[in-house]
């Protein structure tokens, strides 16, 4: 089985179920990941606990970290960089990874600090909005980053969000550089359109050269490329990669690829995948980093895009039928 190596922030996500009008007393941007020191997010908590609105669901979180945890839950070998503080939230983070077999590295734990923090709030269209205090985590670095770990590996996973630590960019360069050495592939997630708004330096370096893979939603691959349609800007994606695989809800996932990159034909290079019908969305949560995560499980294993796309398709409409980011281990092994 492949090895996958994932770069990201390391949160702890609270989950909260609220109104639209809840939502607008917070003062939030409605499905936007928000960034916040540690007094803004102690005023948005103080909001939540004014409304009694109490978190529903703990979980380690993260947008590369969600993608690893269905790795690892489909049988893939997973390693996770990530910096937290060595506090209750830090030590409950890296075990709820553990748990599911995801390697981490002692490097990971900061002296200093507290650990990250993510507030999703979840309104009954099953949109999702995010507020981020990234703690110690806005810290990563190289001195956090096992670069052995690139040795064995088939795959390197880097977050979007990463776009906005100024602190991980030569990291970033760093670790692209050595796979680059290693023959490991490199996947990049845009994760959220924050991303595209306010980080697109970041993520220039991100793509700096190339990359391999590039998961998006519909919205941020026409943010990134300036195309107006699901098919043109998928294919305006691979001016950045040799394969761009874009989500876009119910009307389903396009996949385009570089000549010689798959061993396999579509017509003109693309393949769509159909999005399985849901009776009921309550969460969309974690549906890109399930949909990425499994993906990318498949296509190093070495299956067909077709496969790829309809596994990837399946876990995230389960996903987004219950409440939180992720499944259990056991749902997930019964999709696979």
């Amino acid at each position: 089985m492949a090895k996958i190596i994932g770069i990201g922030n390391a949160l702890v996500d609270s989950e909260f179920v609220l109104t639209d009008a809840q939502l607008a007393h917070t003062g939030l941007t409605k499905a936007n990941m928000t960034l916040a020191s540690h007094d803004e997010q102690a005023d948005l908590i103080q909001s939540l606990k004014t409304q009694q609105i109490s978190a529903s669901k703990l979980a380690s979180g993260g947008s590369s970290a969600n993608s690893i945890f269905v790795m690892a839950s489909l049988g893939s070998q997973t390693f996770y960089a990530c910096r937290v503080a060595d506090d209750e939230m830090g030590h409950f983070y890296l075990d709820d990874l553990n748990k599911v077999g995801v390697k981490t590295s002692q490097k990971s734990i900061a002296k200093d600090g507290v650990t990250g923090s993510c507030m999703v709030l979840v309104t009954p269209d099953a949109e999702r909005t995010m507020q981020t205090h990234l703690g110690t985590s806005a810290e990563i670095s190289e001195n956090e980053i096992d670069f052995s770990q690139l040795d064995d590996a088939d795959w390197l996973y880097i977050e979007g969000y990463l776009s906005m630590t100024s602190s991980v960019q030569s990291a970033i360069i760093e670790l692209k550089n050595q796979a680059k050495q290693k023959n490991v592939k490199v996947a990049v997630s845009f994760a959220d359109p924050a991303v595209i708004k306010f980080g697109r330096d970041g993520l220039e370096t991100m793509l700096n050269g190339g990359v391999d893979v590039v998961f998006c939603n519909c919205e941020e691959a026409m943010l990134y490329t300036g195309e107006t349609t699901h098919q043109t800007a998928s294919q305006a994606l691979l001016k950045v990669a040799k394969m761009a695989v874009v989500t876009n809800g119910a009307n389903g996932t396009m996949i385009c690829y570089q000549d010689g990159f798959v061993n396999e034909k579509h017509e003109s290079n693309q393949l769509h995948i159909a999005t399985p019908a849901v009776e009921k969305v309550l969460d969309t949560n974690g549906a890109g980093d399930n949909f990425a995560g499994a993906f990318l499980h498949a296509f190093a294993d070495g299956q067909d895009l077709a496969s790829c796309g309809k596994l990837a398709s399946k876990v995230a409409s389960q996903v987004i039928q219950q409440f939180g980011a992720r499944l259990t281990v056991e749902q997930y092994k019964s999709l696979l």
